[in-house]
C-alpha cells in the first residue's frame, strides 16, 4: 500500500466511526427511548432487561448505519483534502481522480463485506434475543399464539432428519392444519406423510385421515398407504413450537433458503422471504456504492466545511432510503421480482457513483 492511500484511509477513519456513533444515537434516540418509556411504564420492565434489550437491538442499527458513516467519511474526507489543496497537488503531479478515489472505494468495499458477514452472523440471533426478552420477560408471554406457515426441524447427526410444515398452527387449542412431514436421508427426501389436522392430545400430536407415500423406489413412489389415526413424529409441545418459529428477520441466510424451498413444495408465496435475503447483500453493498458517490461529491463541497458534507449526507440517504422502502413494498407483494427491487436503488448509486468519477476525472 502507498503512502497516499495510508494517508486517505488515516484521514477517512475517524469520521468513519464518527459516522457510525451519530447514526446509531440517532437511530436509539428516535425509536428506541419512546419504547423503552412504554415497556416502562406499561409492563414495569426491570432495567436488567432493557439494558440486554438494548444490547439486542445495536446490531442491527449498526448494520443500518455502515453504509451511511461510509458515505459521510467519504465526503468528509474529500473535503478536507480538497478544502487543503491536496487533491490539486495530487493532480498536478499527474495522479488521476480514479487513483486518489480509490483507498476509499477499497475501504467501502471492505466494510461492505464485513457488513455482510456481520448481518448473518450477528443480527439475526440478535433480534431472536431481542423478541424473546421483549415477548417473554417484558410482556409475560404476550405474544400471539396464532402463526402461519410453520416448520419444524429435526436434526440427527448434523444432517436434516424430518422436516415438519403446518399451514396453519393454534398453540391455545394445540391444532396444526394442513401439515406435510418430510423424512430425510443423505440429502433426499425418502416419505412424505400429509394430513389436514393434527391436535395436541395427552402429550403427543395425533393426525388424523392422512396419507404416506414412500419414494425409495427407483421410479419415484413405489407405495402410498392412507390411515385414520397417526402419532406426529415430533416431541415439541405447542409452547416449543411457539418459541421456536422465527420471523424472516431473525433467520440466517440457510434458513431462509430452507424455508423458501418448503413453500415453494407447498406452492405457498415466497416473496418476502426472497425479499429479505436479497437485502442481506444489496444493505451491505450499499457501503461501497455511497463511497462510490460520496468520493466526488466530497470535493464539490470544498469550500462548505463539515456542515455540508453532513447536509449532503442526509438527503442522499434519504432518497436512497425512500427508494429502498418502495422498492421493497413492491417486491414483498410481488409485484416485481425480488431481485430485482432489492438491487435497483444500488444499480442507481452504481450509475451515479461511476458518472460522478468519470465527470470528476475529466
Amino acid at each position: 500500500m502507498r503512502i497516499l492511500d495510508k494517508y486517505i484511509l488515516k484521514q477517512m477513519i475517524p469520521f468513519f466511526v464518527f459516522g457510525v456513533a451519530t447514526f446509531s444515537t440517532i437511530f436509539v434516540a428516535s425509536s428506541f427511548l419512546f419504547r423503552v418509556a412504554q415497556y416502562l411504564t406499561e409492563y414495569g420492565a426491570s432495567f436488567s432487561s432493557l439494558f440486554r434489550l438494548f444490547l439486542c437491538l445495536m446490531p442491527e442499527v449498526i448494520n443500518y448505519t455502515f453504509p451511511m458513516s461510509m458515505l459521510l467519511a467519504s465526503l468528509l474526507t474529500m473535503g478536507q483534502l480538497s478544502g487543503n489543496s491536496e487533491i490539486t497537488a495530487m493532480r498536478s503531479g499527474g495522479i488521476s481522480f480514479r487513483r486518489i478515489s480509490a483507498p476509499v472505494l477499497i475501504a467501502g468495499f471492505v466494510v461492505s463485506m464485513f457488513s455482510v458477514i456481520w448481518a448473518e452472523k450477528v443480527v439475526p440471533p440478535a433480534k431472536t434475543e431481542y423478541e424473546r426478552i421483549v415477548n417473554y420477560e417484558i410482556k409475560n408471554d404476550a405474544k400471539p399464539k396464532g402463526q402461519e406457515h410453520v416448520i419444524i426441524k429435526s436434526i440427527k447427526d448434523g444432517k436434516l432428519d424430518r422436516l415438519t410444515y403446518a399451514r396453519a398452527f393454534d398453540e391455545k387449542t394445540g391444532e396444526m392444519k394442513d401439515i406435510t412431514v418430510e423424512e430425510w436421508q443423505d440429502g433426499e427426501i425418502v416419505r412424505i406423510q400429509k394430513t389436514p389436522a393434527a391436535k395436541w392430545v395427552k402429550g403427543t400430536w395425533v393426525m388424523e385421515k392422512g396419507s404416506v407415500s414412500d419414494l425409495t423406489g427407483k421410479n419415484g413412489v413405489s407405495r402410498s398407504m392412507t390411515f385414520g389415526e397417526q402419532v406426529l413424529p415430533i416431541t415439541e409441545t405447542p409452547k416449543e413450537i411457539t418459541l421456536d418459529q422465527k420471523s424472516a428477520d431473525q433467520m440466517t441466510i440457510g434458513e431462509l433458503k430452507q424455508y423458501i424451498a418448503i413453500l415453494k413444495r407447498q406452492f405457498q408465496p415466497t416473496s418476502q422471504y426472497l425479499m429479505e435475503m436479497y437485502a442481506r447483500f444489496s444493505i451491505p453493498l450499499a457501503s461501497f456504492f455511497f463511497a462510490l458517490i460520496g468520493a466526488p461529491l466530497g470535493v464539490q463541497s470544498q469550500r462548505t466545511g463539515a456542515s455540508m458534507g453532513l447536509g449532503v449526507s442526509v438527503v442522499i440517504i434519504f432518497i436512497y432510503y425512500s427508494v429502498m422502502t418502495f422498492m421493497t413494498g413492491l417486491g414483498r407483494g410481488g409485484a416485481i421480482p425480488p431481485l430485482l427491487a432489492a438491487i435497483i436503488p444500488n444499480v442507481l448509486c452504481c450509475v451515479l457513483g461511476g458518472w460522478l468519477i468519470w465527470k470528476k476525472d475529466k
